[in-house]
């Protein structure tokens, strides 16, 4: 009868608390903070759904240019830091370097229980209180500090600043390095950027894949597929478009190009007359692209990669260099091919292999819808509620 009694009070006790815990979960206080709006990118359309999952949050940024960004932040709380008022935002937001971690760091955001920080660069260095949680999700480590001399070749920097840059690189990586253990947890982008965290930061992370609407695409009738291979991309160098080009070339295979950026004249000059450049198209148009390509070309190697699970969406194969976030997106043979140098031989030889095969659209499908944006939504506000609930017990226990 007293173990029974006993068993019947612990039990009783062990339910208030869990009782208490779903109330302080469902009251949590959470901040958004995410390094730059001033362009939309796979990182803003993250935090336009990480807004979906946390809609009562405000958001922290150092900058934010409305003309640039969709016109569903303007329904958002942003709240910007003094770099608002500088001059030539819009230009020159890189000539401002050495002020963000000034403006992340200026940010007063104690009275939240969660801080998610949405960074690549400056966001995870805000800083909080013992009794606040942070959580950053990592698009990578800062990719111009820890990859310098790649970060270099891409940009057209004058003589000057080539000589001034090493020295601010230098400062900002002590910066980045002293801002680490800011973080409780890290959630990385994909596997290929948890092992960047871990060598960089020597911190383990978890790993939530970004969101993909994937209900956004349909299926063509096989009669509306065409000819054409697809890429949407930036057209920045290091995006490799110019191997694609130089290999339809040759193939004289007819290749869509939609995007646009400071490779694109170059592009141009080099491309034969069965390539076409689209610029710079609405995600309606590029819908319809997508879901009639014969395949959707990728040749860089990314991070993540949003694009060719966009293609797979629209329950098309993908051909991809066989580096980065693609291994964890293409599954080589069902959903698409991967060639494994940057050479022309390379892609030509995976463009052949790819016209031997015969895909099943629906299998395609399915891999995709892995990685569905009510997925993301699902595991980020899981792992957000864990964390907290986590950090609440810890800081009980030290008494805080």
């Amino acid at each position: 009868m007293i173990f029974d009694f006993y068993e019947s009070l612990k039990c009783e006790r062990t339910k208030i608390i869990r009782e208490d815990m779903v109330s302080i979960l469902q009251n949590m206080k959470l901040a958004i903070v995410h390094d730059y709006l001033n362009q939309m990118g796979g990182a803003e359309r993250t935090v336009e759904v990480l807004h979906e999952v946390f809609p009562d949050a405000p958001i922290y940024t150092s900058i934010y240019l409305p003309d640039k960004m969709p016109d569903s932040f303007k329904e958002m709380d942003i709240r910007t830091s003094f770099m608002q008022k500088l001059p030539g935002l819009s230009k020159h937001f890189k000539k401002y370097l050495l002020l963000y971690p000034y403006a992340f760091m200026q940010f007063n955001l104690g009275e939240y229980d969660v801080v998610l920080s949405s960074s690549s660069a400056w966001a995870k260095g805000v800083v909080v209180n013992t009794k606040t949680c942070h959580i950053c999700y990592c698009y990578t480590p800062m990719r111009f500090v820890w990859n310098y001399e790649d970060y270099v070749r891409r940009e057209k920097f004058g003589h000057t600043t080539r000589k001034i840059l090493p020295v601010a690189i230098e400062r900002l990586k002590k910066w980045d390095l002293s801002t680490v253990n800011n973080v409780d947890d890290y959630v990385a982008i994909s596997k290929y950027v948890a092992e960047r965290i871990k060598r960089c930061y020597e911190r383990e992370a978890e790993v939530i894949y970004p969101p993909v609407n994937t209900y956004f695409y349909k299926m063509a009738d096989s009669s509306e597929v065409e000819d054409y291979y697809l890429i949407v991309s930036r057209l920045n160098t290091y995006k490799k478009i110019d191997l694609v080009v130089e290999t339809f070339n040759q193939l004289g295979l007819p290749l869509v190009i939609i995007g646009d950026g400071p490779y694109k004249s170059y592009l141009q000059r080099i491309a034969g007359k069965n390539i076409k450049f689209l610029g710079r198209l609405t995600d309606k148009e590029i819908k319809g692209y997508y879901e009639k390509c014969k395949a959707f070309i990728f040749p860089g190697e990314e991070d993540f990669g949003i694009t060719p699970l966009e293609a797979q969406s629209a329950f098309r194969p993908v051909i991809a260099f066989g580096r980065g976030g693609a291994l964890e997106t293409v599954i080589d043979g069902k959903t698409g091919v991967f060639f494994g140098e940057h050479t022309i031989e390379s892609l030509k030889d995976a463009v052949l292999r790819f016209n031997k095969i015969k895909f099943d659209p629906f299998v395609i499908r399915r891999n995709a819808e892995s990685f569905d944006k009510s997925v993301f939504m699902s595991n980020i506000k899981l792992f957000v509620e864990i964390k907290h609930r986590e950090h609440l017990e810890k800081i009980s226990q030290c008494g805080v």
